[in-house]
């Protein structure tokens, strides 16, 4: 056996995502498996979506259907994809009483009327750059029911507020594809291996920079900006701060949440009550950005703090690193006092 055979197999596999979970458990405020099971279900559709993403260009699911979705926008073959993976993997995993998708107008009945948690998702965030293969990625959202047990889940189960999440996050699919997620005690991150059809834990304990040098916005809706908007970018510019705007949520989020950095969807003329879905977007990943030592703000207050009222809420959105937001806030105070 030569050296570089002995050094491959000297090398640890590492820890998989369903070991961690068990691993993890016990961390769960109702550690009785069912919350473990529905990760490993939303792992599961990450896995098949992921298959269908990297073959996306030699099969026919790429391109639009032709028609709108619930928000408005022109649905991709891949969407409509996704929303059915995820909703069949959470079906069948039996965890689930009840699914929220942002393709779908109301709540999706799973049957499994004993289940004790129900999910908001957004299956592929991101999906106008499929067809020119950006990265994309899914959210999620896990909330613990409160009807009771054994009927079928009501609305008032999907809008408990933000702070009410047990376990939230994104699974990416990118040059890696990732899955993070929080359930309240950190962030972790698995980088999925396509041999072995496994997520292995690569990013424990995930912190975002207090700080960085990235501002992450569409600027073609400049003039559409509230004053302090532009006026924080502006000194962004000036500080020589680098303009980093892929277009998927997920993928401008991800970077800044390792590299350090501020991303902003504020309100424009067009939506003055923002743009980015509060219980599939905003709550989920503002969820995850608190316990990675950031901040998720709506230029009012915390997003976790906003009241939900509807399924299809929309909100601005100011995340990432707590100094980036906290000036972007001052701007906002300062503009509040003296319009």
């Amino acid at each position: 056996m030569n050296i570089s055979t002995e050094n491959t197999i000297a090398q640890p596999v590492g820890t998989t995502l369903e070991r961690y979970i068990m691993r993890k458990q016990a961390e769960f405020q109702f550690a009785t498996g069912e919350l473990s099971q529905l990760l490993r279900d939303i792992a599961l559709a990450g896995k098949i979506v992921n298959r269908e993403v990297n073959r996306a260009g030699l099969t026919s699911i790429i391109g639009s259907m032709g028609q709108q979705n619930v928000q408005g926008e022109a649905q991709q073959r891949l969407d409509v994809e996704a929303n059915i993976r995820f909703i069949r993997a959470l079906t069948n995993g039996g965890e689930a009483c009840a699914v929220l998708s942002e393709e779908e107008d109301d709540i999706i009945h799973t049957g499994n009327c004993q289940g004790k948690y129900v999910v908001a998702i957004d299956p592929l965030d991101g999906s106008s750059n499929i067809d020119v293969n950006i990265s994309i990625g899914t959210i999620f959202s896990i909330y613990r029911r409160v009807s009771a047990v054994g009927q079928e889940a009501g609305p008032e189960d999907f809008l408990q507020g933000g702070r009410t999440q047990v376990a939230a996050g994104y699974i990416l699919y990118g040059s890696s594809t990732m899955l993070v997620y929080t359930t309240g005690h950190g962030v972790a991150g698995f980088t999925y291996e396509n041999s072995l059809g496994e997520f292995f834990l690569s990013h424990p304990d995930m912190l975002i920079p207090a700080t960085g040098t990235v501002f992450s916005c569409n600027e073609g809706y400049w003039f559409d900006y509230p004053e302090y908007v532009r006026q924080y970018l502006m000194e962004c510019k000036r500080q020589g701060q680098s303009g980093r705007y892929v277009g998927s949520l997920v993928a401008d989020y991800h970077r800044n949440l390792l590299m350090g950095g501020i991303y902003l969807y504020p309100p424009t003329r067009k939506n003055p009550e923002g743009k980015l879905r509060l219980l599939y977007e905003g709550f989920p990943l503002a969820f995850l950005i608190e316990q990675a030592g950031g901040r998720a703000e709506t230029g009012t207050g915390p997003v976790l703090d906003v009241t939900p009222t509807s399924f299809h809420q929309r909100s601005p959105l100011f995340v990432g690193s707590p100094e980036l937001v906290d000036k972007l806030l001052a701007g906002a105070a300062e503009a509040e006092v003296n319009p």
